[in-house]
């Protein structure tokens, strides 16, 4: 299982509609809105890095309002 850390920024206003969006897609275990240079921040997984690149790609990126997303992958120590 690969997990990571998407943080999103969407147009002005459109946070609270994209979160809800967010939080219905299958492999998004947790998402938040938050303050400073992101408006949401997803803690989302997947079988593979690719499985979480088409999960971020093809569902997260293609919601209507996202302007701009970063995927950080969580990494075991």
């Amino acid at each position: 299982m690969v997990e990571a850390y998407v943080l999103i920024q969407t147009e002005v206003g459109k946070a609270k509609q994209v979160v809800e969006e967010v939080r219905l897609i299958d492999g998004v275990s947790q998402a938040d809105d938050v303050t400073g240079p992101y408006d949401i921040v997803v803690r989302a997984g997947a079988e593979d890095v690719d499985g979480l690149g088409r999960l971020v790609v093809a569902r997260i990126q293609s919601i209507a309002g996202i302007t701009r997303t970063l995927t950080c992958p969580v990494i075991n120590l």
